[in-house]
């Protein structure tokens, strides 16, 4: 039997849980509440970051740029997301796909790195905190963003040429909730080999490898915290460490299970639910961990709304 298949640039179409449409009209509510609660948390950290003078230091850059990657990583699946699950119309156009693809792993690769990057900002803290603005002055800070953003173009442009090229069958069915390489590589005709074997290395480069390296930074840490002779010492340090290994958890916890698990069944539809958790609501979390945490960010969000309230008195 000959599979058809089909060069052009026609649609596709994204399946999501068409199988449960009862399950898709929940699921748009929910989605839509946590996607405007991670514009607004992202865009308040984004904010609170450059107005107030007092967060102009390495960790809170590096915040903004997490709070950057969240709204584009968010904005990039999501809203087409909310269409499939309100309409019977799941279909998203060649360009739109090839966009979300290349928009899903430039951030996905990025956050990756950016992720050891605030690990490391940790480790020159409360390691070397005599050495901290020597070490973690504004160019190297900048290097390092560079590099985490670079990093995640590369690899968008690799990984989404390689996956691009194949050819797909006329029956463009995504089993999936948005144009990933997986859900790319099972629709295709041809010998996947070479994009399985890409996808395999850069899931080890970029989520195994990052992995090792954080918790590399948090072993010497540890050590250096249980150095500290007073308790007071100990918990001022871990209490800057524990908002960054929170969000580490989550995000390594959901995506490592979704592309490091066993292919079958089970796995993949359990996959689409870790999915929706890394894409939606990890990027909601995000904000309010360092928030709810961060006693310097609360105290800059009460000086930004006294500022504000005393401005539109005036």
């Amino acid at each position: 039997m000959v599979t058809l298949c089909n060069d052009s640039h026609s649609d596709f179409i994204l399946l999501g849980f068409s199988d449960k449409p009862y399950l898709e009209k929940v699921l748009f509510w929910v989605i839509l509440i946590f996607y405007c609660l991670t514009i607004s948390g992202n865009m308040i950290i984004i904010l609170v970051s450059w107005k107030d003078p007092k967060l102009h230091i390495p960790m809170y850059f590096f915040l903004s740029n997490l709070s950057v990657l969240d709204l584009c990583f968010t904005s990039s699946c999501v809203p087409q997301m909310l269409v499939n699950f309100w309409g019977p119309e799941k279909t998203i156009s060649y360009l739109g796909c090839a966009i979300q693809l290349y928009v899903f792993l430039c951030i996905g690769a990025t956050e990756c790195v950016l992720l050891v990057v605030m690990a490391l900002d940790r480790y020159v803290a409360v390691c070397h905190p005599l050495q901290y603005t020597t070490i973690m002055h504004t160019k190297v800070c900048v290097q390092l963003a560079i590099l985490a953003w670079g990093t995640g173009l590369v690899h968008s442009l690799i990984q989404s040429y390689a996956t691009l090229q194949l050819p797909f069958c006329s029956r463009r069915m995504l089993d999936g909730l948005f144009c990933e390489v997986p859900a790319l590589i099972q629709i295709s005709s041809a010998d996947t080999t070479y994009n399985e074997v890409l996808m395999s290395m850069a899931s080890i480069i970029l989520l195994v490898v990052p992995l090792i390296l954080i918790l590399c930074s948090y072993g010497a840490i540890a050590k250096a915290v249980l150095r500290i002779k007073s308790a007071a010492g100990q918990k001022k340090a871990l209490g800057t460490c524990t908002s960054h290994l929170l969000v580490v958890s989550l995000f390594y916890g959901t995506v490592t299970s979704v592309y490091l698990q066993p292919k079958n069944h089970y796995a993949h539809e359990r996959g689409k639910f870790l999915t929706l958790f890394y894409t939606v609501v990890t990027p909601t979390l995000n904000p309010l961990i360092y928030t709810l945490r961060n006693k310097e960010v609360k105290g800059a969000l009460m000086r930004l709304g006294k500022k504000t309230w005393d401005s539109q008195n005036i």
